[in-house]
């Protein structure tokens, strides 16, 4: 079987859908299934191209036994709409183009959205290849666009909104990263096929007898004593970050309680200019870092405060960083209500909720753990024993094998 993965992002790229879809793409060939990535030249999260490609129209290289083909795409440091759109569309012209550089025929193309656009270039290779499309939503675009705020032209969206619907009526199989896309999808295309291709995680890799955190707290400032709430992730509009400068302001009286947001995103800038003003002295910003450091920055921490804002739209998401603290015995403080608060709350015990956007909600549970570390550890085992039996990636992987095959 001969399977072409489609995607703009991928690694040496950082991030959740490059980590998700590697990790797959690994696995499945270990399954005998010849995979192949159709990429974008590597720029994300910096929005500039890496240098071992820069000025370069194509580039084939092996990256762990996968054929990968990388094309052109224009990057800009410019966060409008229109050096958006000119990103997302350069690399579909040129994917398009770098048709003629693959293999003649495959079984099947998985194309990632977002962006939704490529779902253009889609079209054309599963005609062109001959291959059966599977369009793999990992958000639901352009809804969440619209209800963000971040796009508001109506001809935009309504064009955006009659691609979504040509291209899941063009699918053999729907695949949704959480059930709550997969239910979205259903209601409003009762004739799609759908299938739940959950996020998950690396169990040997983030293990955390394998890592003693390093000399992450000192080289950070922090001692061995303090409490360290941790986010690390996109510092973007989506994840209503304010409400951590919130609560960490109502905790400058708690000397051993600090805060940690890591990453780099739209939001950066003005939540650092705020928390200067706020003089939060217990909170720190430090910018991405590589997969590799990721286990040892968790070991380091106390709890990983996963939010986003309180909207409608959120209930069916489950942040990719879920998986990866709770593998590392990290307890969950979660912002996010739905799916992700059933599974990972009430069914697996993994941490304690808090109301989406409600800084004092969250004060009151970062103290309930400062003050209870029994309770931390034992909510930490229990994600662990949770990721374990439901979110392994190697059966994962091995169901949608089963999946392909049927099709």
């Amino acid at each position: 079987m001969k399977l072409l993965i489609l995607t703009q992002y991928f690694p040496p790229e950082t991030g959740a859908p490059q980590n998700r879809l590697f990790e797959l793409a690994l696995r499945l060939q270990k399954q005998n299934i010849d995979v192949t990535v159709l990429t974008a030249m590597p720029n994300y999260p910096q929005m500039e191209i890496y240098e071992n490609y820069k000025g370069k129209a194509y580039v084939f290289e092996n990256l762990h036994g996968l054929k990968v083909h990388r094309s052109a795409i224009y990057v800009s440091k410019n966060k409008g709409i229109v050096s958006r759109l000119r990103n997302y569309f350069s690399f579909v012209i040129s994917s398009m183009q770098t048709a003629s550089k693959l293999e003649k025929q495959y079984d099947f193309l998985m194309c990632e959205s977002p962006p939704l656009f490529l779902g253009y270039s889609a079209l054309y290779l599963s005609r062109k290849k001959k291959a059966k499309l599977i369009f793999n939503v990992s958000d639901l675009w352009p809804e969440s666009a619209e209800k963000l705020g971040v796009v508001t032209n109506k001809t935009l969206l309504s064009f955006a909104y009659r691609l979504e619907k040509r291209l899941y009526k063009s699918s053999v199989m729907v695949s949704g990263q959480t059930q709550g896309i997969c239910k979205n999808i259903q209601t409003r295309f009762p004739n799609v096929k759908t299938y739940w291709l959950p996020n998950g995680v690396d169990l040997n890799y983030y293990n955390p007898i394998n890592y003693n955190g390093g000399t992450w707290r000192e080289k950070n400032g922090f001692a061995a004593d303090d409490f360290i709430l941790f986010y690390g992730g996109i510092i973007g509009i989506a994840q209503g970050l304010d409400v951590i400068l919130k609560a960490a302001q109502l905790l400058l009286s708690q000397p051993k309680i600090k805060f940690v947001l890591q990453g780099n995103g739209p939001e950066k800038p003005r939540l650092t200019a705020l928390s200067a003003q706020m003089q939060l002295s217990n909170l720190l910003f430090i910018d991405s870092v590589s997969k590799s450091e990721m286990p040892n920055v968790l070991k380091s921490v106390n709890a990983a405060i996963i939010p986003l804002r309180k909207l409608e739209l959120f209930t069916g998401a489950i942040p990719s960083k879920i998986f990866e603290s709770a593998a590392m015995q990290i307890p969950l403080i979660l912002g996010v209500d739905g799916e992700a608060r059933d599974l990972f709350i009430e069914k697996g015990k993994c941490g304690e909720f808090f109301e989406p956007e409600n800084h004092l909600a969250l004060k009151d549970v970062i103290l309930k753990l400062f003050n209870d570390r029994a309770l931390t550890t034992k909510l930490g085992e229990n994600g662990r024993l949770y990721v374990e039996e439901n979110f392994n990636r190697e059966r994962i992987a091995n169901s949608l094998v089963l999946q392909l095959n049927a099709l």
